[in-house]
């Protein structure tokens, strides 16, 4: 797993709680909410551990979306994702 380790969280313009959310739910529900945001916007994704975190941010990299930060947060996985054009 590449994950982002980052302590330096930016203001999310938008959030999405997935915790609970199977694959790949997850990942379109996340793709469809930053169709929505204006490019450049970051939105926040709360996603369960194992699969969930392992297969969205990837995904996210192959669509071209920017991964800001992955944070465990004792539980679940808060990654913040930048929209790209």
């Amino acid at each position: 797993m590449n994950h982002v380790d980052s302590t330096a969280t930016l203001k999310p313009d938008a959030s999405l709680d997935l915790r609970g959310t199977p694959c790949p739910i997850n990942f379109v529900r996340t793709k469809l909410q930053l169709e929505k945001m204006p490019v450049g916007a970051v939105l926040e994704v709360w996603l369960d551990g194992g699969e969930p975190v392992e297969q969205v941010p990837d995904s996210l990299r192959m669509e071209g979306h920017v991964i800001e930060s992955l944070r465990d947060c004792a539980g679940y996985f808060a990654l913040q994702v930048r929209r790209a054009s």
